[in-house]
């Protein structure tokens, strides 16, 4: 399945140009699992051989991630205006949850949005609990901006310098991936049962 992904990111990429780049990277910001660790170091492998500028790449994959950042960031606001209307979202979005949210992105926002689009897996997500913690959108494209910039960038220049050999960073991106998302899932559950003994204790 992941070498499907990767072949078709690489086919869209040939077949589209900078157009490709922008859609795969918005795609990827908006929850869809397509890695940008195969979308940017293949662009950067193109612009060494002189397909693709390589300034060009970076920008466009930063802002096919701002572009796919606001699309996550405005579906988790809608999110919060359907909860009303069906219970399921009542309960999994109650409003002492939404209360943490807002005040912790009030504390912490500002970090959380610009590291968390260089952290594999997370900066894939980021945006939704952004939207429903009612983060200053401005303030929230700013930093993504950022984030998202310096991401493109590392990604864009490792394609760059390995050239041929772009292909060798997947393995270790997948080792980030799958380390990042088993401390994710346990931090969850933590905070799901761990939250449960304590009020069954008390």
């Amino acid at each position: 399945m992941t070498d499907f992904i990767s072949n078709s990111v690489i086919e869209i990429i040939r077949y589209l140009g900078y157009p490709g780049v922008f859609l795969l990277m918005t795609l990827e910001s908006v929850n869809i699992p397509i890695p940008s660790e195969v979308i940017m170091p293949f662009s950067g492998f193109l612009a060494m051989q002189g397909t693709f500028n390589f300034w060009a790449v970076a920008s466009v994959g930063t802002l096919g991630n701002v572009a796919g950042s606001l699309l996550s960031y405005f579906l988790a606001e809608w999110i919060l205006k359907m909860r009303n209307r069906y219970g399921l979202l009542k309960i999994i979005l109650s409003d002492k949850h939404l209360e943490k949210t807002n005040s912790w992105f009030l504390k912490y926002g500002s970090y959380s949005i610009f590291f968390g689009r260089v952290v594999p897996v997370v900066r894939t997500f980021i945006s939704l609990p952004a939207g429903i913690g009612k983060m200053n959108p401005l303030k929230f494209t700013y930093l993504t901006f950022l984030g998202s910039f310096l991401w493109s960038l590392f990604l864009t220049y490792v394609g760059f310098f390995l050239g041929n050999n772009w292909v060798a960073i997947q393995v270790y991106f997948r080792k980030i991936d799958y380390a990042v998302l088993g401390i994710t899932v346990v931090i969850i559950l933590y905070l799901i049962f761990g939250r449960r003994k304590k009020k069954i204790i008390v």
